[in-house]
C-alpha cells in the first residue's frame, strides 16, 4: 500500500519534533527543556506533541530511543562480516570514536540521562531491543576471531563494548576539563588522530593473542 500524502506529512512532522526536541534536551537537560519552545520551533501545537508522545517524559524517552537507534542502524549497515575479525574490530572501534566525536549532542543526551540515574530510559519498552545489535555485532566479530585463532577465548563481548564506548564517550564528555587541567591541545587534528589510533589499539590488544 502506497503511503498517503497525509501520512508522509505526519511522519515528517513527528521526525521534525524529535529533532528539535533532541536539541532542546541536549542543551537544557530534561528539567530545563520546554514543550512550548519545541512546539514553537516546529510550528506545531503543544496539544499535538502531548497527543503523539504522551507528554514531556514520553517525548524525552522517544528522543533517547531515536538517538540510540541511529547509531545502531549505522553499525548494522557497515557490513563488518565482510572483513577479517581484526579489521572488523578496528573498523567498528574507529567508527564509534568518530560517531561520538561528530555527534556531541548524543553524548550530552546520555550524560543528561545519567544525571537522572537512567530513570527515564528504564521506562522505555524498546531500549534493550534497540541496543541488542551492538552486542550481537561484537559477538560475531569476536567469535570469528576466536575460531580463526587470532583472539583470546574467554572475553565477554559486553566488556569489549564497554571499553570501546567508555573511551569514545570520555573523549568527548571530558575533553574540555582534561584540556584545561593538563594544558593540552586535545582538539587539533593531530591530537584527535593520535587518540583515535590509541583507542583502536587498546581494544585490539585486549583480544589479540
Amino acid at each position: 500500500m502506497l503511503e498517503t500524502g497525509h501520512a508522509r506529512d505526519s511522519a515528517k512532522t513527528l521526525q521534525n519534533i524529535l529533532e528539535v526536541a533532541s536539541q532542546e534536551f541536549e542543551s537544557k537537560g530534561f528539567n530545563g527543556a520546554r514543550i512550548d519552545a519545541i512546539a514553537e520551533a516546529t510550528r506545531t501545537s503543544k496539544r499535538m506533541i502531548y497527543y503523539h508522545f504522551d507528554g514531556k517524559e514520553g517525548l524525552y524517552i522517544a528522543v533517547l530511543e531515536a538517538a540510540y537507534r541511529r547509531i545502531r542502524e549505522i553499525e548494522l549497515s557497515m557490513h563488518l562480516e565482510d572483513l577479517d575479525p581484526v579489521d572488523a574490530l578496528r573498523e567498528l572501534t574507529g567508527f564509534t570514536h568518530d560517531y561520538h566525536l561528530q555527534n556531541p549532542g548524543f553524548v550530552r543526551l546520555v550524560m543528561v540521562e545519567n544525571i537522572h540515574n537512567g530513570a527515564y530510559l528504564a521506562r522505555s519498552k524498546v531500549i534493550q531491543s534497540v541496543n541488542n545489535s551492538a552486542i550481537e555485532t561484537l559477538s560475531a566479530i569476536y567469535e570469528r576471531g576466536v575460531e580463526s585463532g587470532v583472539f583470546h577465548p574467554g572475553i565477554r563481548p559486553i566488556d569489549l563494548h564497554f571499553l570501546i564506548s567508555a573511551q569514545s564517550f570520555y573523549n568527548v564528555s571530558n575533553r574540555k576539563t582534561f584540556a584545561l587541567i593538563f594544558k593540552q591541545d586535545v582538539e587539533s587534528p593531530a591530537a584527535i588522530a593520535a587518540r583515535r589510533a590509541g583507542i583502536i589499539e587498546s581494544v585490539v590488544r585486549m583480544v589479540l593473542k
